[in-house]
């Protein structure tokens, strides 16, 4: 049985299904921020490989280098046959440029094999080489249509601020912000969910600063209620 420090209640649950409505109506109707990989018709590879060079980097700056990288690295296979000290010196404008070598180079492998298919069970996601859990929801959602969360700093904050804070330092493993996280994105389209809480917190909830006077769910706000 859960705690009540783990458990999402009735309340909680109201206020996220709200928010997410309102972000997603929100989202719909200014388009949110524009970048290339959110085009309809974007393959799967160049959703999957984004999510990797998003990680401790600004989307903008990913944008950026997308064509570049993408010219450079078309398909699976091209990144896969790719010498990983070539990959590393391609990334290294991005920084962390061994880790997301690594990363890429683990991942192209696995899809060059398999043509370019992914388990659609999470916890077989899990045992492919460079899937951890952001980027298992994300082929969750991008390749197998799955109702899962991008669970990084920035949605935790949103969701925290909205409502409570976590108990758990490391995000990935609070019971309470995994489920709250989760039950953002029950209803309607996940990627639009998704989209709409990451530039809420990318433009107005941002980490410093956060623009609480134009915020269109403030009345709610547990933040903003302090």
């Amino acid at each position: 049985m859960s705690s009540p420090d783990t458990a999402l209640g009735t309340g909680e649950k109201r206020k996220l299904t709200l928010l997410a409505a309102d972000l997603a109506d929100w989202y719909r109707q200014s388009g949110g921020r524009s970048f290339p990989w959110r085009e309809p018709g974007t393959p799967l590879y160049q959703l999957v490989c984004v999510e990797v060079l998003l990680q401790r980097t600004r989307a903008e700056t990913v944008a950026s280098f997308y064509n570049r990288f993408f010219t450079r690295f078309p398909g699976w296979q091209d990144l896969a046959e790719a010498p990983v000290e070539v990959l590393e010196e391609f990334l290294r404008p991005l920084g962390l440029w061994k880790r997301r070598a690594a990363s890429l180079r683990a991942l192209a492998a696995y899809a060059a094999e398999h043509d370019g298919m992914f388990p659609n069970r999470y916890e077989e996601l899990l045992q492919v080489p460079a899937v951890g859990q952001y980027v298992a929801h994300a082929i969750l959602m991008f390749q197998h249509g799955e109702r899962f969360p991008l669970i990084d700093v920035n949605m935790a904050r949103v969701v925290e601020r909205f409502v409570r804070p976590r108990k758990l330092a490391d995000i990935r493993h609070d019971p309470w912000l995994q489920q709250a996280c989760k039950w953002l994105v029950r209803r309607g389209d996940p990627k639009t969910v998704n989209w709409s809480v990451l530039d809420h917190a990318a433009l107005t909830c941002r980490a410093r600063n956060p623009d609480c006077q134009s915020c269109l769910v403030s009345s709610r706000c547990a933040f903003k209620a302090v």
